[in-house]
């Protein structure tokens, strides 16, 4: 059998992956300034700027988004790389000030459209994104303490990338999700940091349960 490096296009393909590295350090250091600028409306001046000269010092957020862009590209193909580009900076924005922005939450519903569009896929995506919209819109209605809105609006994002793949992504994106938040959350309660009505960013998680599922069901 031959190895992977012998397929056709294997260069080709390692091109594509490599630019999408590059364009996924760029985009990093946006995340980085648009995370800070974020954080300013909910930390004193002196504790963001204490956050962001230590977060300067290391470039975590460029080297992660420029990882995950990469590994999206090969795994699951280029136009799913503008989803893994906005997931981290919606992620590390969520994680950081646990807010989830309308400026890049509704902007990115066309933008998803656009890119979803080679794939051939666009009608089952916005069929999965309203889905998982309803799907999250429903548990917010009935528990709105427990979930805030901006969770159900990047439920059709969500959606509309794992869709694209199959439904069984689709699936597995919305469980991974949920698994990744009752870990984190059954975590807070095992060391003590937290109880069951501790709140914390959950459309991370969403986010983060998504990537590995787009990477696996390729």
């Amino acid at each position: 059998m031959a190895g992977r490096g012998a397929r056709p296009g294997a260069a080709s393909v390692g091109r594509v992956v490599a630019l999408m590295a590059l364009a996924g350090l760029f985009c990093g250091d946006r995340i980085r300034s648009l995370a800070a600028s974020y954080a300013l409306h909910d930390y004193a001046l002196n504790d963001c700027a204490h956050d962001c000269a230590a977060t300067r010092r290391w470039p975590a957020v460029e080297l992660v988004s420029a990882a995950v862009a990469a590994l999206v590209a090969w795994r699951a193909g280029p136009p799913y790389v503008c989803f893994a580009v906005i997931a981290v900076a919606l992620a590390v924005i969520d994680w950081r000030t646990s807010t989830l922005p309308d400026a890049i939450t509704l902007p990115a519903y066309p933008i998803m459209m656009l890119a979803l569009l080679p794939t051939g896929e666009l009608p089952r995506a916005l069929a999965g994104g309203a889905a998982l919209t309803a799907v999250y819109g429903l548990l917010w209605f009935v528990r709105p303490e427990a979930m805030g809105f901006g969770d159900v609006k990047i439920a059709g994002l969500i959606g509309m990338a794992a869709a694209a793949m199959s439904w069984q992504a689709l699936l597995a994106a919305a469980f991974c999700g949920q698994l990744l938040g009752a870990l984190y959350a059954l975590s807070l309660l095992a060391t003590g940091r937290g109880t069951r009505h501790t709140q914390f960013p959950f459309g991370t998680f969403m986010l983060l349960g998504t990537l590995p599922t787009l990477c696996l069901a390729s």
